[in-house]
């Protein structure tokens, strides 16, 4: 081992005994060489930092470079200019990529370009069909013209591209019906007075000027809710006071009989004679006149 690379080894030795000294770890490095990615690179006089476009890791990554290329032109041919403003341009996802590099093996412009395609090629493999088109739904929270401005971009990716009236009809398919059943009309017509069609019966639905089904659907569903468990509520308490309610016939061991539906014996008698049987045999009597007379 040559004097060189002893050396190299035991600065990197050093650095790593600062960095668990300083509590880091295994995590990198927080000096200022380490974090600035292009240190070298010094900025031409006057130059302004123009407002990029941000990628956030969706959509075409070479039309991407395109426009960040043209965002950028004012800087010529300077590719290390270029490569040390690249990451400003991007956010999210392709923001993390970016810093996560180890930028020692990107030499040109070039290198970096195909690190980056590389790593987002998946959105350019991911072909968009008219099945994904008319699943593409409006989320609650997003106005219908961004939402229709993002289908129609992805709709613009679709191979072979369609045509003005297999593109309304693929658009109403994804519409949920507070939409579909308003936006008929919009057939055979361009894209942009369907967006226009959209607006409206956005602003409908929020003004109540338009009843919304799928809110009457959710009201009757819950009122049909409500019937079942007062129903199945109103069995159960049927249920259990018939089961509380002792059976025909029998009578709880533990309570005794009640006093009030006792009776007595009953004993015939006869002014206050001993009852004597009757005999069996038949007497005639003979009648007997009474003459009342007047007195004198």
């Amino acid at each position: 081992m040559g004097e060189p690379d002893e050396l190299a080894r035991k600065m990197k030795s050093l650095e790593q005994n600062i960095k668990n000294i300083q509590g880091l770890g295994d995590h990198k490095s927080v000096l200022f060489s380490d974090l600035c990615m292009f240190l070298h690179i010094h900025l031409p006089p006057g130059f302004k930092t123009p407002k990029f476009e941000k990628y956030d890791g969706h959509g075409d990554p070479i039309a991407y470079l395109k426009r960040y290329c043209n965002q950028l032109r004012g800087a010529g041919r300077n590719e290390e200019l270029l490569m040390t403003y690249f990451g400003e341009s991007l956010v999210g996802v392709a923001s993390e990529w970016f810093i996560d590099q180890d930028i020692s093996y990107w030499h040109v412009w070039d290198d970096m370009a195909q690190a980056f395609v590389k790593q987002f090629q998946y959105n350019i493999d991911i072909v968009q069909d008219l099945n994904s088109l008319s699943n593409m739904k409006k989320k609650l929270a997003e106005s219908f013209k961004v939402y229709a401005i993002k289908w129609r971009e992805q709709a613009a990716r679709v191979k072979p591209p369609m045509d003005d009236h297999e593109l309304i009809t693929v658009f109403l398919q994804a519409q949920n019906p507070d939409y579909f059943q308003n936006m008929i009309s919009a057939m055979g017509r361009p894209f942009a007075d369907a967006i226009n069609i959209g607006e409206m019966i956005e602003n409908g639905l929020h003004t109540g000027r338009i009843i919304s089904q799928e809110a009457l659907k959710a009201t009757t569903q819950k009122i049909q809710n409500r019937a079942d468990h007062l129903i199945n509520q109103t069995k159960k308490d049927e249920e259990a006071m018939m089961a509380s309610q002792p059976k025909r016939g029998q009578r709880g061991a533990s309570q005794p009989p009640d006093p009030r539906c006792s009776v007595a014996p009953q004993y015939a008698m006869f002014n206050g004679q001993s009852y004597t049987k009757a005999s069996n045999r038949q007497h005639m009597w003979a009648p007997t006149l009474t003459y009342l007379h007047p007195r004198q």
